[in-house]
């Protein structure tokens, strides 16, 4: 039951990682939306036309093949346990997150099975901030100037227009410190943005 005190005409949002872009494109769908705080954006599509098109045709072949096959789609495998020394630190950012106490679960797919590969086709047919010039209300874009995907971050806030927009880059901070290191996260910019925007 909604209570009295909520106004659903002043929603504030706030997304972690990969959701990080989708609820930036939130604010673009929800006119009720005041106050977005996206951290530590994820890179959903980090590829050219042709890349596109080579991985379309892959994943729609493994559609085919699980249908055959009568499976449910197949899974990404999640994050490794174990990683090669030279394997890319946001690899290891990962493990150290998903694969250990700080983010283990037994039901969260980056930590076990992984998302469904096939997943992956909407973002390569539509783009999720194709109109973020649109947004009229207040949006916070917080990332790490460590995190692999900053660029993700610094692409959707070149797509935003008005002056309660804010890119805050975090230093010495990785694509995973902002999920959970308490002295990372921004937390007083966060409750004075919410306050500008909200109350």
């Amino acid at each position: 039951m909604l209570q009295p005190e909520v106004d659903m005409n002043r929603i504030g949002i706030l997304s972690i990682c990969g959701f990080g872009q989708i609820c930036v494109n939130a604010a673009v769908q929800d006119t009720r939306i005041k106050a977005t705080v996206s951290s530590t954006m994820g890179a959903f599509d980090p590829y050219d036309k042709e890349q596109r098109y080579e991985l379309r045709r892959q994943l729609n072949e493994l559609r085919t093949a699980d249908l055959l096959a009568g499976r449910v789609n197949e899974r990404s495998g999640g994050v490794p346990t174990n990683l090669p020394d030279d394997a890319e630190q946001f690899w290891k950012d990962y493990r150290d997150y998903y694969k250990t106490s700080r983010g283990y679960h037994p039901r969260s797919t980056n930590s076990n099975g992984g998302w469904e590969k096939i997943a992956d086709l909407p973002f390569l047919t539509n783009s999720l901030l194709d109109h973020a010039d649109e947004i009229h209300s207040a949006v916070l874009i917080i990332h790490g100037d460590k995190a692999y995907s900053l660029p993700a971050s610094k692409a959707a806030y070149a797509k935003l227009t008005g002056d309660n927009k804010e890119l805050m880059i975090i230093p010495g901070a990785s694509h995973t410190d902002l999920y959970d290191n308490l002295d990372k996260i921004p937390f007083d910019r966060i409750v004075e943005f919410y306050r500008a925007y909200l109350i």
